[in-house]
């Protein structure tokens, strides 16, 4: 199990969680690797993977855009699924899940959300990513489908409609 930490605009997390002592102390054992979009931590199960985000969640609320469980490689699941995984039990996950979404990266930066027609693949979305570097597939509940957005300058932080 890993977590994908997607930082905010204008944030280097993986700076900021190292330069915090609290935060270092949590991820002493864990080794987080900086990516562009923001870090990445190996856990050895879910629950350990839920228990740590739990530890970081005032960084998390502060830094971090979103976070996200990697079920398998490339395949990431939100955390609201994942906590009705592990505590509700109300979802079990299997290849072909329903609800699902796109999230489009450019430059490291997330640029678009895609929700995906059940039964379609990453592939089938190509012409939409015109301009996207690395796409990855999210795992959501029913209620996390939203429609497709583009993500620009209104998520800025040095903007003041911007809403946190």
């Amino acid at each position: 199990m890993n977590i994908l930490l997607i930082q905010k605009a204008g944030t280097d997390l993986h700076h900021t969680l190292f330069s915090s002592e609290t935060s270092r102390l949590v991820l002493r054992f864990y080794h987080p690797k900086k990516k562009s979009c923001g870090v990445y931590i190996s856990c050895s199960t879910l629950s350990s993977a839920l228990s740590l985000v739990a530890e970081l969640r005032w960084y998390i609320r502060r830094y971090v855009r979103e976070p996200l469980f990697e079920w398998e490689r490339g395949i990431f699941f939100t955390h609201e699924l994942a906590q009705d995984v592990y505590y509700e039990r109300t979802a079990v996950l299997s290849p072909g899940w329903k609800y699902r979404k796109l999230y489009g990266f450019k430059d490291g930066k997330l640029v678009s959300t895609v929700p995906m027609s059940p039964g379609s693949t990453l592939d089938d979305y190509h012409q939409e990513y015109a301009g996207v570097t690395h796409a990855i597939e999210i795992w959501c509940n029913e209620d996390e489908v939203e429609e497709g957005e583009l993500i620009g300058e209104a998520e800025s932080p040095g903007n003041p409609d911007h809403e946190d």
